[in-house]
C-alpha cells in the first residue's frame, strides 16, 4: 500500500473509502479478538489480487494479545511517523487499541493527502509535532473524510473513535463504498512534505521501531 499511494501520489475519496474500509475492518477484527497490532502503517497492507481491489494485512510478527479486559501496554513500539502522543508520555501506559486508531488515522490522512500528517526529518522535532496534534485539512476534501480524519487523529485516546466506531461512521457508508461515489482531492502544497520512498528517521532511544 505504500508504495501504490507513493505512485498515485493521493488517492481519491471514492478509491481510498473502499481501500481504508478493508483496513479497519482487519483492525477491528483484531481488536475484537483482544489482538492490539502495534505497528500499523502503510507497509503492513498488500495487494491480493491483481486489480488491487482486495487488501489483506501481512503478517501479526509486532501484535500483543491482551489478558482480559486490561488493554493499557507500557513498551514504546511502533514506526515514528504513526506514532500517538500517548505512546510518547514515558511516564504512563496507553490503550493499545487506541494507539491503533491513530495509526489508522495516519494512514487514511496518507492515504487522501499524499503526505504524512506530521513528519520531520529530525526524530526530536517530528514527536513534538505529533504531541501538539496539529494538521491541516484543505477545502477539497468532502466534509465527511475532514470529519473522519478529525475523530481518529483525536490527540485525547478517551475522545477517540475505536475500530468499530469507524466501520459506522458516514464516510464509509454503503453509498460512499460504490465505485465513483467520491471526489478527488486536488489541493496540494507543493512545499509538503510527501510520502518519503524509504525510512528517514533514526531509530531514538527507549522505542522499538
Amino acid at each position: 500500500m505504500h508504495s501504490f499511494v507513493r505512485s498515485c501520489k493521493k488517492l481519491q475519496e471514492d478509491e481510498a473509502a473502499r481501500l481504508f474500509h478493508q483496513m479497519a475492518s482487519a483492525v477491528a477484527h483484531c481488536h475484537d479478538n483482544g489482538l492490539v497490532l502495534r505497528d500499523i502503517k502503510l507497509r503492513k497492507f498488500v495487494f491480493k489480487n491483481a486489480d488491487r481491489s482486495v487488501i489483506m494485512l501481512d503478517g501479526l510478527e509486532d501484535a500483543r494479545l491482551l489478558r482480559g479486559e486490561d488493554e493499557s501496554l507500557s513498551d514504546k513500539h511502533g514506526c515514528p511517523a504513526y506514532v500517538s502522543p500517548e505512546v510518547l508520555c514515558a511516564s504512563s501506559c496507553y490503550s493499545g487499541r487506541a494507539a491503533d486508531v491513530w495509526s489508522l488515522g495516519v494512514m487514511l490522512y496518507t492515504m487522501l493527502m499524499g503526505r504524512y500528517p506530521f513528519h520531520d526529518l529530525e526524530p526530536r522535532s517530528l514527536f513534538s509535532k505529533i504531541r501538539r496534534g496539529h494538521f491541516s485539512l484543505p477545502d477539497s476534501l468532502t466534509p465527511k473524510a475532514r470529519c473522519l480524519i478529525r475523530s481518529v487523529l483525536h490527540r485525547d485516546p478517551v475522545r477517540r473513535l475505536t475500530s468499530r466506531d469507524i466501520l459506522d461512521h458516514p464516510w464509509l457508508s454503503p453509498e460512499n463504498l460504490s465505485p465513483g461515489s467520491g471526489r478527488g482531492t486536488d489541493g496540494n502544497d507543493a512545499s509538503d512534505q510527501k510520502v518519503p520512498d524509504t525510512p528517514t528517521t533514526e531509530e531514538p532511544s527507549g522505542f522499538s521501531f
